[in-house]
């Protein structure tokens, strides 16, 4: 089973700032990542008037874009749960989501003095980490804001390492 873990704060926090970091920091460690950008509002990947667009239009249940080593899928689905995504990320070792608050996965918190004081997740027992430049203090262990290779060391030992030998689908070999 992957692992999901959720990176959470306020707009502006710095979310998808500190994501970018960890992705190449795990990355740069051969695990394969995956991630969930949650679109509270919706979202479009293609616009009106391109064949994609009025393919879905005109009644498709399921419309993949695809292009020599790329594709995406839009496709009509009522997920409930932050799990029942799971099922798109088999061959990755940890999904990061950007949002999901009130999701039911670890979460990490982005709390940036600049933007907010209050954090979000001050009473949410899936709190592992708290990225911050201020004082606040949730119990949990504290990283500055550019800490990202710290935050992989703990999602290694605490997230990673549970899973059973052979099944992490990680890029580098042993020789």
């Amino acid at each position: 089973m992957t692992q999901i873990i959720s990176v959470v704060g306020k707009s502006q926090s710095g979310k998808t700032t500190f994501i970018e970091k960890l992705i190449a920091e795990l990355k740069g460690r051969g695990y394969r990542v995956g991630t969930i950008k949650h679109a509270f509002h919706g979202f479009k990947i293609d616009w009106q008037g391109k064949d994609s667009w009025r393919h879905k239009q005109a009644g498709a249940d399921t419309v993949m874009m695809a292009a020599p080593g790329e594709f995406a899928m839009v496709k009509d689905e009522k997920i409930e749960t932050l799990d029942e995504y799971e099922k798109y990320f088999e061959d990755v070792d940890i999904v990061i989501t950007e949002g999901f608050k009130k999701g039911n996965k670890p979460k990490i918190e982005i709390l940036r003095a600049a933007r907010h004081t209050e954090p979000l997740c001050s009473n949410d027992d899936r709190l592992f980490a708290l990225v911050t430049d201020t004082n606040v203090d949730l119990g949990v262990p504290k990283f500055g804001l550019e800490a990202a290779a710290d935050i992989a060391d703990l999602i290694e030992r605490q997230f990673i390492a549970l899973s059973k030998p052979g099944d992490l689908h990680r890029d580098n070999t042993e020789t």
